[in-house]
Order: structure tokens, then C-alpha cells, then sequence
């Protein structure tokens, strides 16, 4: 396990940046709430990558099949490397021979709140998240639960609380494709 100085270390050495476009981490600072992005990622198989402000770092999960308002949909996260806070802004395309090649849109963003007595990192570190969103497409409670850690992969399932924000019908990751921040698709940026 990474300690909190050194969590961006893997983001780096996977990627060349100067190449690649993204964000080194430099640059920005939290603001007074959490934020969550959740980015479109059209990459060698589309996914939706989900981020949440935690430590000083974007936490990070990679949702194969998207977010899903149906509390009766559980839906496989797959634990990524941390990212930088400058990261929840990016949208481009990465070169096709470097990591993550494909492009990247912001397909919601907004604040999050930690839901129950632990602090986000003690409730990240138990494996059990509860949080409420407040973006453009995703409002309410959600649930994030590690089902299995091992040192490659930590696997992970995202839930929807049956509150005000779920709705079994709408399905956000299908019909809304565009960014939240610019209005493009990922096929605007291929």
C-alpha cells in the first residue's frame, strides 16, 4: 500500500506527460468541498472512470459499464491508481501509443459528502463508502463496497441508494454521452 506523499507515483510512471496531455499535479489545490468527475473514457474498451477527492488525490475506480441510478443494479469498480485534483478537468485525446490511449470527456462532476461517522480515508480504508453526489446527471446516496483486495487488483461494487436521485428507467450512461463541461462526446475528440 502507497502512503499518502508518494500516491501519485504510480499515475507518473505510467505515462509519459509531456506526450500524453494530461495533467502532472502540479497545479491545483482542493476547494472547500470534495469534488467527485466521473470521465467518459473511450480507451481500448469504453468506460466510465469515477473519482472522488480524498487525501489530496482523485481516488479512483474504473466502472466498465458506467454509474446506474437502478438501486437494484451493482456495478463493477475496479480500483485504478490515484490521480492529481487537475485531473477532474481533463478532457482530450491521448496519443494512441501511450497508456490510457483513446479520449477522455467529463461526463459528470459536482461535490461529495462522506456519509456516516468514519472520514473519507478511514471508510476507503475499511472498504465500505458511503457518499451522496451532487452533479448534473447523479444525485443522492451511493455505495462503494470492496469485495476483494489482492496487491494487483482491488475490485469494488458501486450501488445506488433508493432515495430521490434513483430512477430504474433513466439510464444516463447510455443516452447521455456528452461532457458536462464542454457539450462534446468522445467521438468529437477522435
Amino acid at each position: 500500500m502507497s502512503t499518502r506523499k508518494d500516491t501519485l507515483a504510480t499515475y507518473r510512471a505510467k505515462r509519459d506527460l509531456r506526450r500524453s496531455g494530461e495533467p502532472s499535479g502540479a497545479a491545483e489545490h482542493g476547494g472547500d468541498e470534495p469534488r467527485f468527475v466521473i470521465q467518459r473514457h473511450d480507451a481500448s474498451s469504453l468506460h466510465f472512470d469515477f473519482r472522488l477527492e480524498i487525501g489530496g488525490v482523485l481516488v479512483s475506480w474504473s466502472i466498465p459499464k458506467g454509474p446506474s441510478l437502478d438501486p437494484g443494479d451493482k456495478r463493477l469498480a475496479i480500483r485504478t491508481e490515484d490521480h492529481p485534483l487537475d485531473y477532474a478537468r481533463f478532457e482530450g485525446r491521448i496519443p494512441n501509443d501511450e497508456y490510457g490511449a483513446g479520449t477522455v470527456i467529463v461526463w459528470d462532476t459536482g461535490t461529495f459528502e462522506p456519509l456516516g461517522e468514519e472520514s473519507a480515508e478511514q471508510a476507503l480504508d475499511s472498504g465500505t463508502l458511503h457518499v451522496w453526489l451532487e452533479g448534473e446527471k447523479l444525485h443522492g446516496a451511493f455505495d462503494l463496497v470492496r469485495t476483494r483486495m489482492s496487491p494487483r487488483q482491488e475490485q469494488w461494487l458501486l450501488i445506488k441508494k433508493n432515495d430521490e436521485g434513483a430512477d430504474r428507467r433513466r439510464k444516463p450512461a447510455k443516452t447521455q454521452p456528452e461532457s458536462v463541461l464542454s457539450g462534446k462526446t468522445n467521438r468529437d475528440l477522435a
